[in-house]
Formats: structure tokens, sequence, C-alpha cells
């Protein structure tokens, strides 16, 4: 019996009708993930035509509910980036992404249980670092009210049965559990934010009905918290897919394929329309007069109104700056400081305001406490290049190629005086020429990286290294560099950054920004007027605030506060 779980991201090459666009490249991987696009045939080594991706766009935008353009424009790219679950949206061949072009409803997977009573179990439950709130008794609880949405519905009998049980195989139909990346069902987890969840259609096969949550994510109750995820919500949907539904391109639906933010009354839930349609295709109506009414758990009351401030474990270190490297990466923006890093997105959202674990995410990378110097993603093939010391790693997505670690003195680098390069302090491609440009000492190297057939070749280019100098207005000893936005080339030392105009050298007067307030969910700086003193100078005192509201849509703002306090000092 085939199964439809999580499509795992298939790398498809671009034919020559394309440029050679990492956007481009990361939303047909996005596609081909989530069904829109067939894999390519690696016996033929099929290529996606411009025609095929742009029909397949327009599939997306329509299942989405965005403007259906055919192109990859801001609203279509924010939903690709937006958190969800990992099943496909479209579930088998080319006629039946050629059926969902022109309907609008619930999708069955053509799989179902073939009985009404069944089973299900918990393996093990959320980490208390990420999710410390939910204990194992809260979490039976509501997922004994997720499974409810569905018995509301349809005649379905759901018991809980312990997961070690002898009588039944694996603790029965449905088995929960939380784990965290590769976990033994060859579809791995990315992670704190994208994919969220999955499960596995009914079938006689051993993981028929498995139920897995992403244990990096922060897993709330009733949680309003824009850096946590509602496990009920999550959990009906995922067990929508455990009794055999696929995606809804409907809205309301609880099957559509994007998180939709948490549900506030669990205890009088009801499945929209389209759900109970498609539940009650598969299994009948439910009869009340015949049905048993479970025993339901209590529930916690509400919590209590948030206050307008939240504590933030995260935001001395996250605020404060100094990072050790920064880096483009796939369209996002990493921070990295000491063993942990934070994401921003394109529209200038941050993904979580708690950091990730360096080694969690690249698998690979040296073990225990580490600095990583300078990181980068290859123009020519897309691999994410680390410096750490005197040694370099070549990364596919997360996972490192064999042979690494290198010697750094691969690269061929020595100083004006002669003496190899030790260690890189900032990396980076410009979109100016398309080049390679390494730091180090207040010197830097350029490199042209090309492709040939499977083998990278890399130059040094003639008369490098040159002084840092040459890039006017910025620091020489910069932390790292990226391009970003429109080619524009960003700067980064201690909690500021400068903006260079895309292909200019000569900026004598760029005005540097922060780094916190712009990029990481970091509350502007505040001036507070100190008391009069007739008897002193006039001064003013500075301070910075917290605060609980988020940054927006864009990372770029106007620096009022920090002009304040240039004054500030300025007249101290």
């Amino acid at each position: 019996m085939e199964l439809w779980p999580l499509c795992v991201g298939v790398l498809v090459l671009l034919g020559s009708v394309l440029a050679v666009d990492d956007q481009y490249s990361r939303a047909v991987d996005w596609l081909s993930r989530y069904g829109y696009l067939p894999p390519p045939d690696p016996r033929t080594s099929r290529l996606q035509t411009k025609d095929g991706i742009e029909k397949a766009i327009r599939v997306m935008q329509r299942f989405g509910g965005v403007t259906e353009t055919g192109v990859l424009d801001e609203n279509t790219l924010k939903l690709m980036s937006a958190p969800r679950c990992s099943l496909p949206d479209i579930v088998g061949s080319e006629d039946m992404l050629k059926r969902r072009r022109r309907r609008r409803r619930y999708a069955l997977s053509g799989l179902k249980w073939h009985k009404t009573e069944l089973t299900w179990s918990v393996h093990n439950y959320p980490s208390p670092a990420t999710s410390p709130q939910m204990n194992g008794g809260l979490v039976d609880n509501i997922l004994t009210y997720a499974l409810k949405a569905w018995s509301d519905a349809a005649p379905l009998r759901f018991h809980r049965v312990p997961s070690e049980s002898a009588s039944l195989p694996a603790g029965g139909d449905i088995r929960v559990s939380f784990a965290k990346l590769l976990h033994d069902d060859g579809y791995p987890f990315d992670g704190e934010g994208g994919t969220l969840a999955h499960a596995f259609f009914p079938s006689r096969d051993e993981v028929a009905g498995d139920t897995h949550f992403d244990d990096h994510e922060s897993w709330s109750f009733r949680g309003k918290n824009s850096s946590s995820i509602d496990l009920f919500t999550v959990a009906v949907h995922e067990f929508g897919h455990a009794l055999g539904l696929s995606h809804s391109s409907t809205d309301p639906s609880i099957m559509r394929p994007y998180y939709q933010g948490p549900v506030e009354d669990l205890l009088n839930f009801q499945l929209a329309l389209d759900d109970k349609m498609a539940i009650q295709q598969l299994y009948g109506a439910r009869d009340d007069k015949s049905a048993d009414k479970p025993d339901l758990p209590r529930l916690p009351s509400p919590p209590p109104p948030r206050p307008t401030k939240h504590f933030d474990t995260s935001f001395q270190k996250r605020c404060r700056g100094g990072f050790d490297a920064v880096a483009n990466i796939r369209g996002e923006v990493f921070f990295f400081k000491g063993d942990q890093f934070w994401r921003t997105k394109r529209d200038g959202s941050l993904v979580s305001l708690n950091p990730a674990r360096i080694r969690n995410f690249w698998m690979g990378l040296p073990s225990g406490t580490y600095t990583i110097d300078a990181v980068y993603e290859r123009k020519a093939d897309s691999r994410i290049v680390f410096f750490i010391g005197s040694q370099y790693w070549v990364f596919k997505d997360t996972e490192v190629m064999s042979g690494y670690p290198k010697p750094l003195s691969d690269w061929g680098m020595e100083t004006k005086k002669g003496q190899p390069v030790d260690k890189v302090e900032a990396a980076f491609i410009w979109d100016h020429n398309g080049k390679t440009y390494l730091f180090s000492g207040g010197e830097y190297w350029r490199f042209s990286e090309v492709r040939r057939e499977s083998q990278l070749i890399r130059q040094l280019d003639a008369d490098f290294p040159r002084d840092s100098s040459v890039w006017k207005g910025v620091p020489t000893d910069m932390d790292d560099i990226i391009s970003w936005g429109e080619g524009d080339t960003y700067f980064f030392k201690d909690d500021l950054y400068w903006v260079v105009k895309r292909g200019q050298l000569d900026n004598e007067e760029v005005t540097h920004k922060s780094i916190g307030v712009d990029w990481l969910r970091c509350p502007a700086p505040t001036v507070t007027p100190a008391p009069v003193n007739p008897n002193k100078p006039k001064h003013c005192s500075c301070s910075l605030q917290d605060s609980a509201e988020p940054l927006g849509g864009s990372v770029f703002f106007t620096l009022s506060a920090l002009l304040m306090i240039h004054k500030c000092f300025g007249e101290q």
C-alpha cells in the first residue's frame, strides 16, 4: 500500500530557459515537495520547463487563496515561508493535479480505516526546554479533544491505550510522538519554523496512523504568543490525515495546509462544513441517538489576559549585538552567536525570539561550544560554506559533505606580507559581479567560483589581497557582510550595520543603523530626560526598554530614537 506522508525536498534541475536564480530554485524545490511539480526523472534528467513552473505556481496560488499571477510575487513567497503541515497538497498523478486546478473543496486520500473503533496512544511528550508549560496530562487532554472534533461529526470512537500495550501492535492505530529532525520514518523535520507535523494515512502498513509533531517547535495551549504553536489546531489537522483526509483549499477548513493560529474555545470547537462533509464521505454521518458520549477530561481555565510586556529569555543575548557571523542562506538572514543562531525571513519577521542550536540544524560541525567565523551560500551550486578557525566545511542543505573539514590553506590565500591566512572574518557573494569575497585582518580576497559538470572550480583573482579600506564609510574589521534586498551590501559590526548601495564603493556618508531594532525584534532605544539641576550642565539619560510589539513586515525603520541618543551623548 502506497503512503503519502511528507514529501522531502527534491533538488530540481532548472533548464536554460530559466535564469539561475536562488529564489526560483527554492520555489521549485517547495513546489516539488508539496506536490505541485513532479520530481525530475532520474533516468532522463527531465528538466522543469518555464511554462510548467508557471502553471504550478498558479495552482499553488489558487489552492492557497492568494491572487493567481503565475509569478513569485510577495504574497506567494510569504505563503511559501508560512508554517505548515508537511504533507503534500497535491497527492497523486498529473490527472489529479489537473482536477485540483478546477475544484476547491475537500480532498480524500482514497484510504480509510475499515472500522470505526480506533485506538490511540502517546509515545512521548514535548521537550520541557521548548514547551515548558506542556506537561503530559495537558497534552493527553488536548489530543483527546482534537480526536473528539472528528468523532462529533462521524460515527468514530477513539480509545486511549498504553503505548506499550501488548494486545495491540505498537500501541494501537494512531500513535502520537514528538520528534526532532531525523526520526526514523524517512521524513525528517526541519527545526523550528517551517514544517510543524505530519501524519500517515490509514493502510495496512506499520506506520499507518502515525502522527508526529516537530519537537523543535514551542507548543502551547490557547497560546497567543507569536513564537508558539497551538497544539490543538495542529493536532486536529494531523488527525484528519490519520483518518484519510488530504489537504483542502477551502477557507475555512482545518485541513488547509497552513497553520491557522490558536483555537480559543476547545470545549465547543466544531469542524467547518467542508471538513464535516469530507469525514462523513469516508465514515458516514454520526447518529447522536446511538453514539457514545465519552467522559472528557477537564482542561485548565483560560489564562488571564497577557501583560503588555513579556519576559524574553534571549533578549539580552539577541539585542546586545556582537554576532560571530551573519549569512544570507536560502533567502533568510542567519545571525550566529556562540553555538546558537536566529533567523529573519524575507518579509522581515523573526522566525522565533528564542535561538536555535547550530549543531541541531547543521549536522557535522564540531561538537561542543564553538564560534562560527563566517558563512556564505555558494552561488554556483547552493552549497553552504562554514569557516571555523583554520578549517572550513561544505554542506548540502543541512548535512555536511564527505571529506570535510578541510584546511583553509586550500583557498591559497596569503597576506600582503606573504603569510598564510589562518582565519576568515567575513564572507559573502557580491551581487554586483557574482564574485566570492573573503575578509581577514583588514584585507580581502576575491574568487571566481563556477560549477563544471560535477566539480566546483575556484580561482583566486589576480592582484589580491587588497586593503578593506577601499569600502568607504564602513568598518574595516567588520563581523560579517551579506548581499540582501535589491542587491545592496550590508556590513555588520557589534550592534550596528551599514548599507552600501549596489555596486558602489565610495560611500563616505554611510549611516549606521541598529541590528536589534531592524532585524531581531528588539525595542528601539528611548530617551528619558533627567531631573533638571540648574547648578549643573544640561544633560539627559538614555535607557533601553523592552516591548512586546512586533516589528511588522519590514526591516527598515526610522532612526529618530538613535539620533536622539547621539544628540544626548553629544551634549554631555
